[in-house]
């Protein structure tokens, strides 16, 4: 009977129990337990963590975990049955529009650079940023040809605003590499029937994850593939490839370089953190969207982003960020800096890092391009 009065009392005075209760557990899409989380993570894989102590043995297991985590992904092809499309001479090089088998599922465009004179040259993917701009991909890197007007236009604002108007697949097939640029997939000749769409890559994203995949895991497995195809090419010294992207293309550069060892250099730019700087209630990385492209399930309960990238260690490996890039958080950049150098000293390989904070924003400028070109040279020339 005392329940059922306070009950009364409660309704007819309208008193509300809970009215100094939080009303709610998220805030910018976070949980408002989310430091709780990160204090949680304590990277039991990452070099230095492991009980593993010997590094070329704890290379392959970290490697293994990766992978894991990255798998199933699209099977590999047998043949590329690659064909020469269209083709335009440059200044000390010639420039190719092909298309190949990537994988058993997907036959996709890309552009090939070749350079004037005798070979085999040494090599270097390049590696598209993601930008919200799904319009072109390749063309980020290479100059097109023999395309419309609009996509034309398209890629040389781009090249303005990301790439201090030089395309830098070119200036590197200037200097003597072989170039492969192909398109991720969501990208230009990869995307969707239906059109540019923002909310698009969430949806595939989801529709990947409910069929056993993940996107991370297709992107850099195309991108493994990719080197394949280019160490298959009898222009091409397959002990001399790199790799080289800026922004999300930089986040595919170190993984590619942490996947697999026919990548013999890796340059990074504008990518590169960690998950205590990144997971906060202001960084863009709190929103999704672009993020769906590098999340890969499950690592974060074994190795943080600069764990992953040491899986590349003892190869040379070159990182830029920006002090003024609102992406990344300076802090949380040096942070991944110090520990990626803490690894490359213990196998006595720190000639063979190069990180770099420059005063600039989320950008990778000529000169930028002329000290990576001068890295690549020196390891792969």
């Amino acid at each position: 009977m005392k329940k059922i009065f306070l009950l009364v009392l409660l309704f007819v005075t309208g008193i509300n129990l809970f009215s100094q209760e939080k009303t709610y557990e998220l805030i910018n899409n976070m949980p408002v337990f989310y430091q709780e989380i990160k204090k949680s993570l304590t990277w039991p894989m990452a070099w230095g963590n492991s009980s593993i102590k010997d590094f070329a043995k704890w290379r392959i297991i970290a490697r293994n975990k990766l992978d894991s985590c990255l798998l199933p992904v699209p099977p590999a092809t047998q043949d590329y049955e690659m064909q020469i499309m269209d083709r335009e001479q440059r200044n000390g090089y010639e420039a190719l529009k092909i298309v190949f088998n990537l994988t058993a599922w997907s036959r996709v465009p890309a552009y090939l650079l070749i350079p004037e004179g005798k070979g085999p040259f040494p090599a270097i993917v390049m590696l598209h940023d993601h930008g919200a701009h799904f319009s072109i991909g390749k063309e980020k890197m290479v100059k097109p040809f023999e395309v419309s007007e609009e996509v034309m236009n398209d890629a040389n604002e781009w090249s303005i605003g990301c790439y201090d108007g030089q395309y830098t697949g070119d200036y590197f097939a200037a200097n003597g590499y072989v170039i492969l640029a192909i398109d991720a997939l969501f990208w230009n000749e990869r995307g969707r029937k239906e059109g540019v769409d923002y909310d698009g890559q969430q949806a595939l994203a989801s529709n990947l994850l409910q069929m056993g995949m993940n996107w991370c895991g297709v992107i850099t497995y195309d991108d493994i593939r990719s080197v394949d195809f280019l160490a298959s090419l009898p222009q091409v010294n397959k002990e001399c490839i790199g790799s080289l992207g800026f922004s999300m293309g930089a986040h595919r550069s170190w993984m590619l370089s942490a996947m697999t060892d026919k990548i013999k250099a890796g340059a990074a730019i504008c990518w590169m953190n960690t998950t205590e700087y990144l997971m906060t209630l202001t960084n863009n990385q709190n929103r999704g969207g672009a993020s769906y492209s590098m999340l890969i399930p499950g690592i974060r309960n074994f190795m943080d982003y600069p764990h992953v990238a040491s899986i590349a260690c003892p190869k040379p490996m070159l990182f830029f960020n920006g002090a003024y890039d609102k992406l990344f958080p300076v802090k949380g950049t040096e942070d991944a800096f110090g520990i990626m150098r803490n690894v490359w000293e213990s196998q006595q390989a720190e000639d063979k890092l190069v990180t770099k904070v420059w005063e600039s924003p989320h950008f990778f400028s000529k000169e930028m391009q002329i000290e990576t070109l001068k890295f690549f040279d020196k390891y792969l020339k």
